[in-house]
C-alpha cells in the first residue's frame, strides 16, 4: 500500500476486497452489523487503555472498513452518506459541553 491514498481510492480497494470475498450481499447486513459494533468496541478498548497511537489508528481504520463494506451491503455510497451527515451537522448551532457537541435545542 501506498503511504497516502485518497479517502476515495481506499474505499474502492476497501469495497474490491469485499466484493472478491463475496461480502456485499444484503444478506450480509445484521452479520456486519454485529462486526461494526465488534470493531467499534475495540476501539473503545484501545482508546480506554490509552495505547499507542499506532494501535488506535489500526482499531479506527477497523471501524472504517467495516462500515464501507456496511454501507456498500446497503447499497449506499459511503462518500454520499458522509456528504449528508455533513450537510446536516454544518447547519447546527450549539454548544460544546464536556467535550461533546450540544445541539442548541437540546440545551
Amino acid at each position: 500500500m501506498k503511504t497516502k491514498e485518497t479517502l476515495d481510492s481506499l474505499e474502492e480497494e476497501v469495497t474490491a476486497w469485499a466484493s472478491d470475498r463475496k461480502l456485499i450481499d444484503p444478506s450480509n447486513v445484521p452479520f456486519q452489523m454485529m462486526k461494526v459494533i465488534e470493531e467499534l468496541g475495540e476501539l473503545n478498548a484501545a482508546i480506554s487503555k490509552m495505547m499507542p497511537t499506532e494501535e488506535v489508528k489500526s482499531e479506527l481504520g477497523d471501524v472504517f472498513v467495516t462500515l464501507i463494506i456496511l454501507s456498500r451491503q446497503l447499497g449506499i455510497d459511503p462518500a454520499h452518506a458522509l456528504n449528508v451527515a455533513y450537510t446536516k451537522i454544518s447547519k447546527r448551532s450549539g454548544t460544546t459541553v464536556n467535550g461533546v457537541f450540544v445541539k442548541e435545542e437540546d440545551l
